[in-house]
């Protein structure tokens, strides 16, 4: 690996929340693993050409995380940058990794004391709702609590409930999906397709805001204690307006493989790990699932995309 080439660990929106509709928060950016360790982002601001090569196939270990307290904790980087063979880890620090522990500590899993301490701080639950009305249920942390979202993609959701701490806030997590039949995931590439035509706006509040309510009335019966049942809206970065919201024009799924090749483009707009990304010689607009480079090398460079050879094949 040249001291050009980075390992991506994907798109992180850091910062404060964003203060009201029509107001940016967080700073989105690229974060890249340098070669013998160290991290550096590249922002992802409206108007950032982006441009890159893969470098080598296949994915790479991503490291592991050392929970301390609820504030604190170590990402570890794996030393030797491995081959990749779950999710985005090598067997050593997937076995290692204390983040994992997480979903099973409400079932009576056993946790160090530092994630204990994390899991004992307030946590939310929220409803998101995503371009296409697919909507889902989710936790986030206090420290996290639009941050979050914000890295979801998600483009109208609600907070539903203040829960005393992460065992809480699972367990209800898991009863809304059992009983009110909503997942705990939506997939990556179905978030991606479903910003190609977004709904409008208008409809998928109201989607989100039914949803909510069910879920709420659901919580208020629910005997358990721990948690308050909220009204609250989450925010929307305007940053991610024009991907998440239908526009005057035609957009189209990225149309190049990300595990390979030279890319190179601009964003436009960012919702997530998802772009809205124009390419130099095209008059289109593309999604770019940005969250596909993960755990992949790339090189960056003064690199553009191909036009697509026959754009009339893309309508």
């Amino acid at each position: 690996m040249t001291d050009s080439t980075y390992l991506v660990h994907g798109v992180f929106w850091d910062g404060p929340a964003a203060a009201r509709p029509g107001a940016d928060g967080g700073t989105p950016h690229l974060r890249l693993e340098h070669r013998g360790g160290g991290f550096s982002g590249i922002p992802l601001a409206t108007g950032t050409h982006l441009g890159f090569r893969l470098s080598e196939s296949g994915k790479f270990c991503l490291g592991h995380h050392k929970v301390h307290s609820a504030s604190e904790r170590d990402h570890v980087l794996c030393p030797k940058q491995a081959p990749a063979v779950k999710g985005n880890q090598c067997e050593r620090c997937f076995v290692v990794d204390d983040s994992r522990l997480i979903h099973d500590f409400h079932r009576g899993g056993r946790v160090p004391p530092g994630l204990r301490a994390y899991l004992s701080q307030q946590h939310w639950l929220y409803i998101a709702t995503f371009g296409d009305g697919a909507s889902k249920v989710g936790t986030a942390s206090n420290l996290r609590k639009w941050n979050r979202l914000a890295e979801q993609g998600a483009v109208v959701a609600r907070y539903v409930a203040r829960a005393d701490d992460g065992r809480i806030v699972r367990v209800l997590e898991d009863m809304v999906s059992r009983e009110a039949g909503l997942p705990q995931q939506i997939r990556s590439a179905a978030k991606a397709a479903a910003l190609t035509e977004p709904s409008p706006a208008v409809g998928l509040d109201a989607w989100n805001k039914q949803l909510a309510g069910k879920v709420r009335t659901l919580l208020a019966g629910a005997a358990l204690g721990g948690f308050a049942v909220v009204d609250e809206q989450w925010i929307r970065p305007s940053q991610a307006d024009p991907v998440s919201l239908p526009g005057s024009g035609f957009r189209h799924p990225y149309p190049h493989d990300l595990s390979e090749g030279v890319h190179g483009f601009r964003i436009n707009s960012l919702n997530g790990g998802y772009a809205l990304a124009s390419i130099e010689g095209s008059e289109l607009e593309f999604v770019v699932s940005l969250g596909l480079l993960k755990a992949r090398r790339i090189e960056l460079g003064n690199h553009r995309s191909e036009v697509p050879a026959v754009q009339e094949s893309l309508f």
